[in-house]
């Protein structure tokens, strides 16, 4: 049977349905029950009826979405589409995460005068906490001043309605995502590749119905930001003008413009960081000497400080985001590659009668190893175009993040969307703006379908009502991620061998 963009637009609808319906039966409730196994909660009570919804809004969603990408006809119907997906579960519980339970009570302690930085929010008194998961229940937030504010203009409109806050905190996700809606097409025609394919990409991708839509995972406003900033520092006139500086001045009020786009993004989480150096490359002709970047890196640098600063000091928390950002490593999944190769070392030294503590070893080379491929994706960003490298940054953040939650994958999608989405039909690589050079057609495939395949497969990895699988398959997890890691690492020195250098 052909796939039509009408069979795609109602597969995918039947899909959210289905998801929804999910929601209505046992979605991520008030009551927060961690001792219970997830297969009791996909049955019991409720029959076969949940696990089957689940599974059949899960798979509808993921093959309409992966269907869609040959057929979408225009960015017009794109949108409408994916709102259509995006209404069914709106008015049900949170699905795939508890997290919004934890930011309705981080909003009420700031809100309330008190400071989420110091502690968890059980020392504080939120009228929620039994729906707050017990990881976050003492540990102090990890988000930035923007969205703590955020948060408490919610919990001041709701009052003690947690369904008033939730409510809340979905509107500010979804004001993310008009963001996304907004800046993606822009950034895809500056790339040359069709935006209604890279809005589909990302909008359509069953990750966001389920986490950012229903979920309201706070990272669809970093991504939202984050997207919005690289339009505004990669215009043309922008690009222009920094290859003759003597020109207008007009276009330093657009990097200004995106300094402080992306101070907001790292003002929701501090991770949006690593897309500030790309940012500066964005601003300047790909191959301009060091000396092009310094005007772009002051004005883009000094208005992102600025905006975290007067954050920081209108939520009057300071800094205290730090504190939070160490603590959020406390849960140990296989999801993590850093984290399953230090499972596995003291799973094995377990077999041998030692016990070794490996995996905050591993979580140190994981962030050392970001490091260096930041550095090397920053270089090759300078020849190459700003805006794929900002993407591989994100995607390299979160494979080599401590702690990976499906929604992190997000991240990547987004920016890379621009970037790798396929050409319009007979159209040719643009010439001359920053941002836009793509690696040779080969690699845009192979690497897309890699991105699509993650995001495929996290969209899998937890239950409707928030419980992780990862945490339930700990070592054989563990040890098939390390057997993945292994045969990578084989197969890139085997490519860098011959040359020396990556093929």
């Amino acid at each position: 049977m052909r796939v039509t963009p009408r069979i795609i637009r109602w597969a995918g609808l039947a899909g959210s349905v289905a998801t929804a319906a999910s929601a209505y039966l046992g979605g991520s409730g008030v009551v927060r029950e961690p001792s219970v196994n997830p297969v009791t909660l996909l049955s019991g009570a409720r029959g076969f009826l949940l696990p089957v919804c689940w599974l059949v809004g899960t798979v509808l969603l993921i093959g309409a979405w992966w269907s869609g990408l040959r057929v979408v006809p225009s960015l017009r119907w794109v949108l409408v589409t994916v709102g259509l997906w995006y209404l069914p579960v709106l008015p049900f519980l949170p699905l795939g995460s508890a997290d919004v339970y934890s930011y309705a009570c981080q909003g009420y302690v700031q809100y309330a005068g008190g400071d989420p930085y110091a502690g968890g929010v059980a020392e504080f008194g939120c009228p929620w906490l039994s729906s707050v998961a017990s990881s976050w229940a003492h540990s102090p937030a990890p988000y930035g001043p923007l969205f703590l504010l955020l948060a408490a203009a919610s919990v001041g409109i709701a009052g003690t309605s947690v369904e008033g806050v939730i409510a809340g905190l979905r509107v500010i996700a979804l004001a993310g995502l008009v963001l996304v809606a907004i800046g993606l097409p822009v950034l895809a025609r500056r790339a040359g590749t069709d935006p209604a394919r890279a809005v589909w990409l990302v909008l359509a991708c069953p990750l966001v119905l389920v986490h950012l839509v229903s979920g309201a995972h706070n990272d669809a406003l970093m991504v939202g930001l984050i997207v919005v900033g690289l339009v505004a520092t990669s215009r043309p006139d922008t690009v222009r003008a920094a290859a003759n500086p003597g020109g207008s001045r007009r276009p330093l009020v657009w990097l200004v413009a995106g300094g402080l786009l992306l101070g907001f993004a790292v003002s929701v989480k501090a991770t949006a960081i690593v897309v500030v150096p790309f940012a500066v490359l964005a601003a300047v002709p790909p191959g301009s000497p060091p000396s092009a970047l310094r005007r772009p890196a002051l004005a883009i640098g000094g208005a992102l400080i600025a905006a975290v600063g007067l954050l920081s000091a209108i939520s009057g928390r300071g800094f205290g985001s730090v504190a939070g950002l160490l603590r959020s490593g406390d849960t140990v999944a296989w999801t993590s590659p850093s984290t399953a190769v230090g499972m596995s070392v003291e799973y094995a030294g377990r077999l041998f009668g030692a016990r070794i503590d490996a995996v905050g070893a591993t979580r140190v080379a994981g962030v050392a190893v970001l490091a260096v491929l930041l550095a090397v994706l920053w270089r090759r960003a300078r020849r190459r175009g700003a805006l794929g490298g900002a993407g591989l940054a994100l995607a390299a953040t979160v494979c080599c993040a401590p702690v990976f939650h499906p929604w992190y994958a997000t991240w990547p999608l987004a920016v890379l969307a621009a970037a790798w989405a396929e050409r319009p039909t007979g159209a040719r690589a643009p010439a001359g703006v920053a941002g836009t050079a793509q690696p040779p057609d080969g690699g845009v495939r192979t690497g897309i379908r890699w991105l699509l395949g993650l995001c495929a497969f996290a969209a899998t990895l937890t239950t409707p009502a928030g419980y992780n699988w990862a945490l339930y398959t700990r070592i054989p997890g563990a040890l098939m991620m390390t057997a993945a890691l292994v045969v990578l690492g084989a197969v890139v020195v085997r490519r860098v061998r011959p040359s020396g250098a990556l093929a």
